[in-house]
């Protein structure tokens, strides 16, 4: 109870300051990107473009400098549909985390939890999509009545998330700028979702799409539509032209700062200030400072070395820590700096046994907790952490890092030890105890126990980590294989139970705090790589997938119920230390390393970029969390 006080004194002393901020007559400048389309009456003036209340940010509180307006950002990606990014670094969310992973308002106005069963949502006054037309409580109706429940568009319904023991929320629409979300009980992971790195978007942008739906265009007009873009149906226009994540529409208003500007697939993307963006400084100035960024396509062996060159003004994904020393020595003629920053998720490198695969021997063996634990204590961390991170990184278990208050160090220690001689005993009394003339132990079924482990090919630290661990594994009978494959392949083939085992980073968040939803460590979704099937049949309901058969797996999916329900963060960060004790004592994923520093390329004339920060997915989006809206060129220019 007296959390969820502090939450509503929070919130509401957060509103007033921004009441103050803007009630204090700051005086809105107009853009200067826009100026000459103001002045041809292309666009409206600034004070007609942002909203009547929009967020004030005070950048001398956070330690920041105002900027100067102007410049183009430019960045590298490695495939084409990575221009999403976009959405993720721009961060606009109806609430979102603030530096100091607090939950604050950020397109809303404001929010009122009670209970954690009774949301309402206050938007700005006036404010707009990027296209100019109005951001209110139709654009959520909208979804909620054509979209998230229309079975042609979402034959499942609304997402998971909006589910509380199978029951959806009543949500109602009292005025143009408040929208309610009610639950008979609790949901207490409902905003922590809408602030993700891609978050569920429970509102569209209903003025534009209502032309491509069945309810409201004419159905001449639509069939046109449909046979422009060459798909069979209304519904499949819909989707291809609706999806905010992807941000591949162009057509599609946005409310992120920037808004793209390329059609189709480019080698260059580029992203367009959004006119209508709702933050300002105390000066007046619209947010974001930088007019454009541009995203290059390039493959992703050449991202360190373009860096290395002076071609990206701002560089993190495709750098790993292998690249700091090339990195370090083009700083000087590429004119940039590499900052070092923490890495966020659980582990660097963890390997995932698929205790789902298909092949029935191989399931009973991955079943097997010494099996698990054997594969885990004959690896050699050290020597990875040496080799690979010059002893920077911190060898161990999957477990969270030391800035959660759940770190224990004997979670991380849990089955993490180099002990060849106990991995062999284990292996023995699982009764695995033949070998062949090679020294490989057979498998009850004759053959040599060859361990495929699947991996998505994108990062030469994996492959060098599985190198020394083949090694390793072979000292006690076990033949590991490298099978490097296509990212997308490779979760294809882990959700259908082909293959044996993957590679892949840890948890996303290794900060979790006790109102963090624990979902990921049960089986809940698939793409936890341990467990495809048993996600399967927790998301579809039953419909698909195996439901949960070890009494551990069963265990946690009851302490992520008590996490639900629980009434106090106590409760709450309960449940939590003993998932993560069930998760080190089961191994269910094999954590090598975390802490493993993440390289950052920031040019020298980017100004309000921090010297050290946080590099994580969720929470945190990235870049998304430390507002790239602010960062500005010293001279305007990029």
């Amino acid at each position: 109870m007296l959390n969820a006080i502090k939450s509503v004194i929070y919130i509401f002393v957060t509103y007033l300051s921004t009441l103050c901020a803007v009630n204090a007559e700051t005086v809105l400048q107009e853009t200067i990107f826009w100026q000459h389309e103001v002045e041809q009456g292309h666009l409206p003036s600034i004070e007609n473009r942002v909203p009547d209340e929009p967020m004030v940010v005070d950048l001398i509180a956070k330690g920041r400098t105002l900027g100067t307006q102007g410049g183009t950002l430019n960045t590298m990606i490695t495939r084409s549909k990575d221009i999403r990014q976009m959405a993720v670094y721009g961060y606009g969310r109806l609430v979102g985390y603030n530096e100091h992973y607090d939950l604050v308002p950020d397109l809303l106005l404001s929010y009122k939890n009670e209970g954690q069963r009774k949301f309402t949502f206050k938007l700005r006054p006036g404010h707009k999509w990027s296209d100019g037309t109005p951001f209110v409580s139709d654009d959520f109706k909208y979804w909620w009545e054509n979209v998230a429940n229309n079975a042609t568009l979402t034959p499942t319904g609304p997402p998971d998330f909006l589910r509380v023991d199978g029951e959806l929320p009543h949500v109602s629409f009292p005025d143009k700028t408040t929208i309610i979300y009610e639950w008979s009980t609790p949901n207490p992971s409902f905003l922590q979702y809408l602030a993700q790195a891609v978050p569920p978007f429970i509102f569209r942008p209903s003025a534009y799409l209502k032309q491509f739906h069945a309810d409201f265009a004419k159905r001449a007009d639509l069939q046109k539509e449909i046979d422009a873009a060459r798909v069979k149906s209304w519904a499949a226009l819909h989707n291809k032209l609706d999806n905010m994540s992807k941000f591949d529409n162009p057509d599609l208003p946005t409310l992120q700062p920037w808004m793209n500007a390329t059609a189709g697939k480019k080698i260059r993307h580029q992203f367009v200030r959004n006119p209508f963006y709702h933050r300002v400084d105390t000066n007046g100035v619209q947010l974001p400072y930088i007019d454009t960024v541009e995203m290059e396509i390039v493959s992703a062996g050449l991202v360190a070395a373009k860096a290395n060159a002076g071609e990206t003004e701002l560089q993190a994904r495709g750098l790993d820590f292998r690249d700091i020393a090339i990195l370090r020595k083009g700083e000087a003629e590429g004119g940039y700096r590499t900052q070092l920053w923490s890495n966020g998720t659980a582990s660097q490198i963890a390997i995932y046994p698929n205790l789902n695969v298909t092949d029935p021997v191989w399931r009973n063996l991955f079943r097997d907790v010494r099996v698990r634990r054997a594969l885990s204590v004959s690896i050699n961390r050290a020597a990875i952490n040496k080799s690979l991170y010059f002893k920077l990184a911190k060898p161990g278990a999957m477990s969270v890092l030391e800035q959660s208050p759940f770190f224990e160090q004997s979670l991380r220690d849990a089955w993490a030890q180099f002990d060849p001689e106990l991995a062999n005993t284990l292996l023995d009394d699982a009764g695995l105890t033949e070998r062949d003339g090679y020294g490989i132990r057979k498998l009850p079924d004759g053959r040599p126990m060859e361990l495929v482990i699947e991996t998505a090919g994108e990062r030469q630290e994996v492959e060098n980590a599985l190198q020394i661990m083949t090694d390793d594994w072979r000292d006690i009978g076990v033949k590991l294989i490298m099978r490097p494959l296509d990212r997308d392949i490779l979760r294809n083939r882990v959700f259908s139970g082909t293959t044996m085992a993957s590679v892949w980073y840890g948890w996303d968040n290794g900060l979790p705090q006790s109102y963090t939803s624990p979902i990921y460590l049960a089986p809940t979704d698939q793409v936890f790589l341990s467990w495809p099937k048993w996600g399967q049949f927790y998301q579809t309901s039953g419909a698909a997938g195996e439901a949960p058969d070890m009494p551990a797996a069963q265990r946690l999916m009851d302490l992520f119920q008590d996490w639900t329900v629980a009434t106090d963060a106590n409760q709450r960060a309960a449940a939590w230390r003993e998932m993560l004790k069930i998760h080190a004592e089961n191994v269910f994923a094999i954590g090598l390393i975390a802490g493993a520093p993440q390289p950052v390329v920031v040019s020298n004339r980017l100004r309000n970029v921090p010297e050290k920060a946080m590099w994580a997915w969720d929470p945190g989006a990235h870049f998304g969390i430390l507002r790239p809206d602010e960062f500005y060129f010293e001279d305007g220019r990029g």
